[in-house]
Order: C-alpha cells, then structure tokens, then sequence
C-alpha cells in the first residue's frame, strides 16, 4: 500500500526533518499506540528491526513484549531442540 502524505508548506522552511525522518516518527507513534507491530513499524521506517529496536530503545519505549510473548518464545525454542 501507498499513502501520500501532504504537508504544510511552512514545514519546508522551518522543519529539519527529511522524508525518512517522518517515516520513522510515523513508524515509532504506530507502533507505540500498538497499531502496528515491532517488524511492521521497522519496514514502515525502512530500518531493520534491531536498528528501531535500538532507537525505540534510546527513547525509552518499551517493546510490547508480555508474560505470553515469552513464554510462546520459550516453547519454540523447546520445540527446536534449543532448550
């Protein structure tokens, strides 16, 4: 899918964000509202995933990674001879 994003003109003078800087704080709002996960919001940014793990990180949000993320992690992880 493709969305055109229009912005003021006035953004153009005054803004020191490029189109790949919007993308990322786009991909980071959806993903902290838990619209999109971890891998989605990553490509949304064109970053790969640990590079927006780290710079949701460096912002102090949190992955929306529970009890059950964990413990489905664990089982496959067992089922894979890994444990």
């Amino acid at each position: 899918m493709q969305i055109t994003l229009n912005l003021p003109e006035n953004l153009d003078s005054t803004a020191t964000l490029n189109q790949k800087d919007w993308l990322r704080e786009i991909a980071i709002a959806l993903f902290q509202q838990e619209l999109v996960t971890l891998g989605t919001a990553s490509q949304i940014a064109g970053m790969h995933q640990m590079e927006f793990q780290q710079l949701i990180g460096s912002r102090d949000i949190c992955i929306h990674y529970d009890i059950e993320d964990f413990e489905e992690d664990l089982q496959n992880l067992r089922n894979r001879g890994w444990l």
